[in-house]
């Protein structure tokens, strides 16, 4: 056990336990599992996202009914989300009710049966939530995208998969996957709330703890073929949508702070971001523009969306790419870099507040790094960015030759 602001525990068969106390009576509890749609083979794209839906159609002795109602009965909510690296099972409850959730989460995990009449009930849900993201060309583009930046990678392949794989898969595909990839060494449990850290152990250690370690031997296929492209798809849509960006630094790199603030300064989520200030308030241009930085364990991806009249396309586009200019040349004075980090700390310290992200946010630290930063840690990281260090970040994301572009029009 490890003190800080954060409690630690690893149980013999791998799997860690991160907790942070709170005072409220709301309780957070996730697992989160190294695995995600990029460990998926060819022929079984979309089958993580299919096993997030499915890990809740009964367990050994529960009905799909029961398992909702386990949480809901008490007011509490139990959710799921997959993402290309990442599987996340989590719930929000009455801090009285730790042991039941706790149960629950292991149950889902370790004993679900997928039945294939609930399997085949689920395909029809999956299918109108592939149909649903295709209608909107606000989302789609941003799959398009890397699939075109990751080309020919696993990671390129987006989350959801495609109609043809998801009818193929059943149980016996669906246990092979977990088989594969679910490993006890790259699972996190992370809690956030009133429980004494002794009896949350407890806890864990009785119901996650039966399980046999298998501890992960492959590694993941690294990305190292980026080309840049330039590509156009015809869309019958109201606005032409551009989605431009270029591969960035990964979770694990020295400079992945100064991105986070460098992408924070172009397009974050502030209205006073540089980029909604040239298109959106000056020029009118577009209702929605946005920057974002994912960072992946072995590469990253820097883009800039936005949504505007087909006429004004190539000047948003223009105005997009000045402002690039701006950042790779022209260094930011000792004012407009104060302000910069002092706004990214206050956004990390108010997302800090929703406990429910908080638990997510730290599960995810310990499950990549095997450590969580304080805040203030992460703090002293933003206030030692310098503006060299930022326009040398520009120059490398930030260049136009290495920059890709998509367009619906």
């Amino acid at each position: 056990m490890v003190e800080t602001d954060f409690l630690t525990h690893t149980l013999p068969n791998g799997i860690r336990l991160i907790h942070k106390p709170t005072d409220s009576p709301v309780g957070h509890l996730g697992i989160l599992i190294n695995t995600g749609s990029r460990d998926e083979q060819p022929d079984e794209h979309g089958l993580a996202h299919f096993i997030e839906h499915s890990v809740f159609k009964g367990t050994k002795k529960r009905k799909a009914f029961h398992i909702l109602s386990r949480m809901e009965d008490v007011g509490g909510e139990l959710n799921a989300y997959t993402t290309k690296e990442e599987t996340t099972l989590y719930s929000t409850f009455l801090a009285e009710f730790y042991e039941r959730t706790a149960e629950l989460l292991s149950d889902i995990l370790f004993n679900s049966v997928y039945p294939e009449r609930e399997l085949n009930r689920e395909k029809e849900v999956v299918l109108e939530e592939i149909n649903s993201y295709k209608d909107s060309p606000s989302d789609l583009i941003f799959d398009d995208f890397e699939e075109q930046v990751y080309d020919g990678h696993p990671i390129a392949r987006n989350i959801l998969g495609n109609p043809e794989n998801l009818l193929t898969f059943n149980r016996e595909s669906i246990l092979r996957f977990i088989g594969n990839n679910y490993h006890t060494d790259q699972m996190v449990i992370s809690s956030v709330g009133k429980i004494d850290f002794a009896a949350l152990i407890k806890l864990i250690e009785r119901y996650f703890g039966q399980a046999p370690a298998r501890l992960r031997q492959n590694e993941r296929m690294r990305f190292s073929s980026y080309v840049p492209a330039n590509r156009e798809v015809v869309k019958d849509t109201y606005q032409a949508h551009c989605l431009m960006g270029n591969i960035a630094y990964d979770v694990m790199h020295p400079r992945r702070i100064a991105m986070v603030l460098l992408n924070n300064l172009a397009g974050g989520q502030a209205m006073n971001s540089r980029l909604n200030m040239a298109l959106r308030e000056r020029k009118g241009m577009a209702y929605n523009i946005e920057s974002g930085y994912t960072a992946y364990t072995d590469t990253g991806l820097f883009n800039v969306y936005f949504g505007t009249d087909y006429e004004n396309l190539e000047k948003a586009i223009s105005l997009v790419l000045k402002e690039f200019k701006l950042l790779r040349e022209k260094k930011l004075g000792v004012l407009q870099l104060s302000k910069a980090r002092k706004q990214l700390m206050g956004q990390i310290a108010i997302s800090a507040e929703n406990r429910e992200d908080l638990m997510l946010s730290i599960g995810k630290s310990y499950l990549l790094f095997n450590k969580v930063d304080s805040i203030q840690t992460i703090f002293k990281k933003i206030e030692a960015i310098t503006p060299l260090q930022l326009m040398e970040v520009a120059n490398e994301v930030l260049d136009v030759n290495q920059m890709s572009r998509l367009v619906y029009r």
